[in-house]
């Protein structure tokens, strides 16, 4: 399915007539207080192509939106922060790791653009509250390689709703908790 099929799909996506399984609710993971994000990122059921393979991820990056199926035509949708401009992550890959609470090393890349921020973790930082991996962390993989791209929570959920990040797919911690839950090994990922 192609990028432009995906999203009007879901633009076309009648809600008020949904059953009740299917409704687009807010998922109740912590109190929505304690997320700084805009309430249109909080995690929600909502209908989606019912032909999406169930337990796919599918990013749609310049709506900031992650969506999980779930079961035929429904996913779970949450918000994310998404690569800048020149740093945005497209294409396919598969979850082929996942990591609670990660250790963290930035690429040489990271280090090379911004010195200043990232050559005092040039021999990485173990996992924990401070770390910008945040709770968990699933790691996508093409053709067996990794991509240095990650699903991830975030020191900063405030970011979520912007292109802000280095590639990665950051999401509020409480809800990378829960996708992390429900993801295996193997799960393949699409990010248009």
């Amino acid at each position: 399915m192609d990028r432009r099929a995906f999203l009007l799909s879901l633009a076309a996506t009648p809600f008020a007539a949904l059953p009740s399984f299917a409704q687009t609710s807010p998922v109740e993971t912590a109190p929505a207080k304690s997320w700084p994000i805009g309430s249109q990122y909080y995690p929600r059921q909502v209908r989606v192509k019912p032909d999406l393979a169930v337990g796919s991820i599918i990013v749609v990056s310049d709506k900031f939106f992650l969506y999980h199926v779930i079961a035929p035509g429904v996913a779970m949708r949450y918000g994310v922060a998404i690569g800048k401009s020149e740093l945005v992550f497209r294409g396919k890959a598969v979850v082929a790791r996942k990591v609670k609470w990660p250790s963290w090393t930035p690429t040489p890349e990271m280090i090379e653009r911004s010195p200043e921020h990232y050559a005092k973790y040039k021999d990485g930082m173990p996992g924990g509250p401070t770390n910008p991996l945040g709770a968990r962390a699933l790691y996508l993989y093409q053709d067996g390689r990794d991509t240095a791209i990650r699903i991830h929570g975030t020191t900063e959920p405030s970011s979520i709703g912007h292109a802000v990040s280095n590639g990665c797919l950051r999401m509020v911690n409480d809800h990378v908790i829960a996708l992390f839950d429900q993801v295996p090994i193997g799960t393949p990922v699409t990010v248009y």
